[in-house]
């Protein structure tokens, strides 16, 4: 499916989902953010993620593609309501003077996009990193890494091709995401502090990463209203 009709199908989905949920005055669901080091089973772990808990998983291309495309992000952004969308307009400026992103439109998309697709809740959103732009108190965010022969013999294994080759690769993968998030947002991507949570997954099963995110959850408190909800009405 292109991913232009995948968005207009998310966005009949978001408008049902927050008609159901104004109308049981509930607050939106949790929202994940993954980033993970090439090799490690990261995608994978995502979508498992996301399957049991029934979260929208939104992956690296389709993120990347809409964020390109300012006709596709005006369609997310136009997903919100007009209080909502100058709130976002807000925390974009928020976030070019206080943390110096690049100055740059495609990342004035990538930003829009990311945000107002979290305002919706129940998502899960893997690379382009969304865990940099994102409120930190209202997003759980994820990294999984491995050690490097463990994640070549990974590389080569779902590729088909020698491990040589293999880490080639891996290498030229690795050193463009850690160049794109230097380049934009001005961190290092190994930086921990910038996750909650950061999984070995050489060393742990898929099914406790997923029980462990569940129990996190529970932890994290999520606040009942998000940072782009329109505060409630006063008498």
């Amino acid at each position: 499916m292109a991913i232009e009709k995948q968005i207009e199908e998310q966005v009949l989905k978001w408008q049902k989902a927050t008609d159901r949920r104004k109308q049981k005055n509930e607050p939106p669901g949790p929202v994940i953010t993954v980033s993970r080091e090439p090799g490690c089973g990261g995608e994978a772990l995502a979508k498992k993620i996301a399957k049991e808990l029934k979260l929208e998983c939104f992956d690296r291309e389709i993120v990347q593609e809409v964020a390109k495309s300012a006709r596709m992000s005006e369609t997310v952004v136009a997903s919100l309501d007009e209080k909502e969308r100058g709130l976002l307009d807000n925390w974009i400026q928020f976030l070019k003077t206080s943390r110096y992103f690049w100055p740059d439109e495609y990342l004035h998309h990538l930003t829009k996009v990311v945000n107002a697709v979290c305002q919706h809740g129940n998502v899960l959103i893997v690379g382009r990193g969304a865990n940099m732009v994102l409120p930190p108190d209202e997003t759980l965010r994820l990294r999984f890494v491995a050690p490097l022969d463990y994640r070549v013999a990974n590389y080569a294994k779902e590729n088909g091709i020698s491990q040589e080759k293999a880490r080639k690769l891996l290498d030229k993968e690795e050193g463009d995401r850690k160049i794109f998030v230097q380049t934009y947002f001005h961190v290092n991507i190994d930086d921990a502090v910038y996750y909650d949570m950061i999984f070995n997954t050489q060393y742990i099963k898929p099914d406790q990463v997923v029980t462990a995110v569940k129990a996190a959850l529970k932890f994290k408190k999520m606040p009942a209203r998000r940072r782009f909800d329109p505060k409630p009405e006063t008498a």
